[in-house]
Order: C-alpha cells, then structure tokens, then sequence
C-alpha cells in the first residue's frame, strides 16, 4: 500500500451485523464503490477471451506478490515457475499447471485481498478449472487462519475481468452458510444441498482428503452450468459438515458453495451492494455510508433473491445435476 499500488487505502472497515436470524456481515467499503475498475460488458457466460479489454498481463510487477508451486508427486514431476520468466509458456501447461500467481487486488474488498491467477499468457477467459481449484481449496487449508476464503465469480454473476482467476481474502467473521444444514443428494460424492440460507445453493464438504477429486467434481457442475448458460458464483471456507450439529469450534472439513443464479449481463449494478460471491454466502460489503447504515436484513435477503434462479428451474437443475454426478 505504501508503494501506491492500490487505488485507495484500505484501513480497517466499519462493520456491522445486521439483527436478525441470517447475521449478515456487512462493511462500509465507500473507496471499493467509486474506484474500482468498471466491470466489462459481458454478454455471455462463455464469453471468448477479448485481448482489447483489460486482462491481467497488464499488472504491474509490483502487484504480484509470489508464485504459489505445487511440489512434485509420484505421477508428476514439478516444472516450477518457469513459464512467468518471460519466456513463451510450456507447451504441456494447459490442463496441469503446478504453479500460480498471487497478486494484490488493487481494489480490496478486505484485508489481504488477493486473486489467484494462472500464467496470464494462456488468456483463459473466467470459466473455473479443476486445477485452479484446487489451488484455491488448497489455499484454504494452508491457511491457519479460520477466516481465510476463496472465491470465484463466473460471467454474468458480477466477474468483472474475462480472465481466469480466483479471489481470496480475510474475514474474522462466521457466516451461517459455514453451519447450516444441508439436504444430502449424492452420499458417495458428500454432495449437498443448502438449504434455510438466504440463497440456497449446493454444497460439497470434505474433511481436506481428496481434493483432487473434490476439484473435479464441482468442476463438473460448474461445467454444465457453463454448457447450460447458467451464471454461478463458488465459495471455499471452512466449515462443519453438513449433518453434524452447528458447532463453530467443529468447522475442520471444507465446504464449497456452487450458486446457480439468474444472469445479469451489461455493467448494471445496485445501489447497496452487488450480489456476487460474498453477498450470497452473508458478507455485504456496502457502498454508501447511508445503506450501511440503514441496511435491514429483511432488505437485504430482497437484494440477494432477486439474482436467484425461480424455484421449479432450480429443482429441475437440482435433479439434473444428481442425475450427472452419479452418472
């Protein structure tokens, strides 16, 4: 920050939970609301990679903060980091990258606000890989800290760059999505769905084992919801497992939130807070002093179901994807 990287200075932000049953998390982020970069027109959720707009072989030097390597395994050997010398990227890196970026989000939303990046010269547009997510469930587990979460947003759900990447940040916050029980779908694949949130959605857990398979998984979701021209946001935080009592000190698994939602193309926005990957799991970073304080949770659960699919397409969806899971 001291180095003037980011488009404003980001102390520590007013936050307050809003009464009721659901505790939304919501902070005043004013700066976030007037600087950020303007999100890209998007018109599709597979939108092909525009080179003409912004994308992330544009960052500074400054902004990267390091390369996150995976270690070599039995099957695999380990490239390093070779492809972000500046030499042309390795011929076998799509599909198996051992390494990514870690940079700044020159925008932050809270305190250590990064995005996850593969190596920029792929120009993958915003579609989620497994290899990337699995990074990114990684990441969480890395983490000591609790609060520690990951995100992606896809095209038409508020991602505001057509290229590949995760967020991930700090909140020292719970969120009822962490807790709340699920309806089990798929019991081989831990395979739930949320239910007595706000925003209902689909939920695997795991316990940190599999990841590799948990990455494909939810990946194949995310595929069809790619193929089906269904906008979605994914959310990685810990959690308890779904049928266990709610329990905060018990949050050791990882759970993975898939939203299907409506789509919202073009650059709208709404005037408290956009509905992207936070705000559905309960984090309500708000724009203006005025909502910030005003904001009610009724009204908020308003905001956030205006963006949710209609409830026959997301049983019909429900049963779809048990139908490809088990498959």
């Amino acid at each position: 920050m001291k180095l003037g990287l980011f488009r404003y200075h980001l102390g520590e932000l007013q936050t307050r939970i809003l009464p009721g049953n659901v505790r939304f998390v919501a902070q005043l982020n004013i700066q976030r609301g007037l600087e950020r970069r303007r999100p890209q027109d998007i018109q599709s959720v597979r939108q092909k990679f525009d080179p003409q707009q912004f994308h992330f072989n544009k960052i500074k030097p400054g902004e990267i903060l390091f390369h996150m390597v995976r270690g070599p395994t039995p099957h695999r050997p380990s490239r390093g980091c070779s492809q972000f010398q500046g030499g042309p990227p390795d011929s076998k890196l799509p599909g198996t990258p051992d390494c990514i970026l870690v940079v700044i989000n020159v925008s932050p939303l809270e305190f250590g606000h990064v995005l996850f990046i593969p190596d920029p010269a792929l120009c993958l547009p915003q579609i989620l890989t497994q290899e990337l997510l699995q990074f990114g469930l990684e990441s969480v587990l890395l983490s000591a800290h609790p609060g520690f979460r990951v995100g992606f947003n896809s095209l038409g759900a508020f991602a505001s760059v057509n290229h590949l990447h995760l967020h991930g940040f700090y909140l020292d916050w719970e969120l009822l999505i962490e807790t709340a029980p699920g309806e089990l779908l798929c019991p081989t694949l831990n395979f739930h769905f949320l239910r007595g949130v706000p925003a209902p959605g689909f939920l695997f857990y795991s316990e940190g084992e599999g990841l590799e398979a948990l990455a494909h998984n939810v990946c194949r979701v995310t595929d069809y919801l790619v193929d089906k021209e269904i906008a979605h946001n994914v959310f990685v935080t810990r959690g308890t497992a779904p049928g266990e009592p709610t329990h905060s000190e018990t949050r050791s698994g990882i759970r993975v939130l898939i939203w299907a939602r409506r789509s919202c193309f073009g650059t709208k926005e709404e005037a408290a807070f956009n509905v992207a990957l936070c705000e559905l799991a309960g984090h309500l970073p708000i724009k203006t002093a005025q909502d910030f304080q005003s904001l009610t949770e009724t009204a908020a659960i308003h905001i956030i179901q205006r963006y949710l699919l209609p409830e026959p397409q997301l049983s019909q969806l429900r049963g779809q994807l048990v139908t490809l899971l088990t498959e």
